[in-house]
């Protein structure tokens, strides 16, 4: 009876929650078959191996990553959208770790290319970084450092790193207004290169 129903996105949905349950590393073919009560088996002719199951957990978590950033942006521009996107960024990462944790796996991009997800999340980021006008090599560098500090601060923050009694939240704001302020004030490559 357990086994009916199941279905290639059934259990990729299952994998998901269990990874936010109990972390992303200790999702396993045998712990998601106990969990629908069926034998390791039964869950072969909906994945090939824990690693189809893990990409598509990451496939499945980069669309809802996607849905979440796209919702936060829409009809915002500039430090308002930066906020917005930064507030959907962590919330995603903090109420979901282990699909947040899947969206950073390394896939082949011949394969990350059946999923739309990926390109959704890209498409929003660069949504959020229009109103800033940067061009190449400035925009990927502004990505990356943004980017870096938003995984940084959401992965430090979900295993409780921050310790000082200074509130947590107002660290935030305060740190994405900064990267707002650094944003509309970037230094173009260019003119480094010229200096």
């Amino acid at each position: 009876m357990a086994r009916a129903g199941l279905t290639p996105e059934r259990v990729a949905e299952a994998a998901a929650d269990m990874a936010d349950s109990v972390g992303l590393e200790n999702v396993t073919i045998s712990a998601l078959a106990r969990s629908f009560g069926v034998a390791d088996a039964s869950l072969y002719s909906h994945v090939k191996n824990l690693r189809d199951l893990r990409v598509r957990v990451a496939f499945r978590a980069a669309s809802d990553f996607a849905d979440r950033l796209t919702a936060a942006v829409a009809g915002r521009a500039g430090r308002d959208a930066l906020i917005a996107f930064a507030n959907a960024y962590r919330a995603f990462a903090l109420e979901h770790p282990g699909r947040y944790a899947a969206t950073n796996i390394e896939i082949d991009p011949e394969v990350s290319a059946r999923s739309t997800g990926g390109a959704r999340i890209i498409e929003a980021t660069t949504a959020v970084f229009r109103a800033y006008g940067l061009g190449d090599p400035d925009l990927t560098d502004a990505i990356r450092l943004v980017r870096s500090t938003f995984h940084g601060y959401a992965s430090l923050e979900a295993i409780g790193a921050f310790r000082d009694p200074r509130d947590v939240q107002a660290s935030w704001e305060r740190g994405v207004n900064a990267l707002a302020t650094l944003l509309e004030n970037w230094p173009s490559y260019a003119a480094d290169q010229r200096a």
